[in-house]
């Protein structure tokens, strides 16, 4: 059974006829007395009587005539919605992302998509480091946002925001006033390091000519309990520059590059390869691309691109 069975069956119903029937749908009377036939070879019962030229529906036709024109219905409103859908997106997008991002960087890309797609609900699936994109990967999340390099193969991958790992220190500590921090400036102070993830990799390879030397008091991790910590005096750290900029203007922490390069910090957006793109989903994509372009308009040209190249149900 299929629509247009059902199609021709109600206008056979409406106009008491199959030869008029034929003439609306735009086929010959025996092409819709074969869809008839067939139709009531399914149903296992005959929906019409015949007798000479004039038809009437069996009490099966009559009961089967109800609920044809509920499907009917069912299938206007299901497609009503989906154009709807398309014109005014709903439903809900999940996006994964660790502690810093969550206050740091999503609210701003919220507050704009909320703008653009007020009917569209944003959910946060807090994780911590590789679980980002594990989530995506699980369709717990539609998209992550995590650091840069990821090696999951599997995932399209957005470079949309850079800024750099710098050593924090309170207001007043020796350090505060230097314009770079070697690894060796550094040895005589309590560190408190990330528990885990591609920042602490990245230190770990930074600190090791001296790393026998050093003074681990805490491995922490959450981006504002360093913070705190730091600002209490126990100890120095190496957090995204972003992040302190609050506290750095307030005077209570202080923001030093690294040498002998700055340790620069990429954040991508990521999600399935495989994952059909709605229109929602699309526009958070480029939503999050306009409030960062500023500050990679090369990925912003590539990552365009690729929309194009890539509609919305692919």
């Amino acid at each position: 059974m299929d629509f247009d069975q059902i199609h021709t069956f109600l206008e056979i119903v409406r106009l008491k006829s199959f030869s008029k029937a034929a003439q609306t749908c735009y086929r010959t009377q025996p092409a819709i007395s074969a869809q008839i036939r067939q139709l009531e070879h399914e149903l296992k019962c005959e929906l019409f009587e015949r007798f000479g030229s004039r038809i009437s529906l069996t009490t099966a036709g009559k009961l089967f005539a109800q609920y044809a024109e509920q499907m009917m219905d069912v299938r206007r409103q299901a497609q009503n919605a989906l154009n709807e859908l398309e014109s005014s997106p709903r439903g809900e997008l999940v996006i994964a992302a660790n502690e810093a991002t969550c206050i740091y960087v999503l609210p701003g890309v919220f507050a704009e998509y909320k703008v653009q797609f007020p009917g569209v609900q944003l959910q946060v699936n807090r994780s911590y480091g590789s679980r980002v994109v594990e989530a995506v990967m699980e369709n717990v999340a539609d998209f992550g946002l995590t650091q840069l390099p990821v090696s999951e193969k599997r995932v399209q991958i957005v470079d949309i925001y850079r800024d750099e790992i710098r050593c924090v220190v309170p207001a007043g500590h020796p350090l505060a006033g230097f314009d770079r921090v070697t690894c060796e400036d550094v040895l005589p102070y309590s560190l408190l390091l990330p528990q885990s993830g591609i920042t602490r990799s990245r230190l770990n390879a930074w600190f090791e000519k001296v790393e026998d030397d050093l003074q681990v008091s805490m491995e922490l991790d959450s981006t504002e309990t360093m913070k705190r910590f730091v600002i209490a005096g126990l100890g120095i750290s190496f957090l995204a520059g972003a992040t302190v900029l609050e506290e750095a203007a307030a005077g209570l922490l202080g923001s030093i590059p690294l040498a002998p390069e700055p340790m620069v910090r990429k954040l991508g957006l990521v999600y399935r390869k495989d994952k059909a793109l709605s229109k929602a989903a699309l526009g958070f994509i480029q939503v999050t691309l306009a409030h960062f372009g500023s500050q990679n308009p090369n990925s912003q040209q590539s990552a365009n691109s690729q929309l194009v190249s890539r509609p919305a149900g692919e």
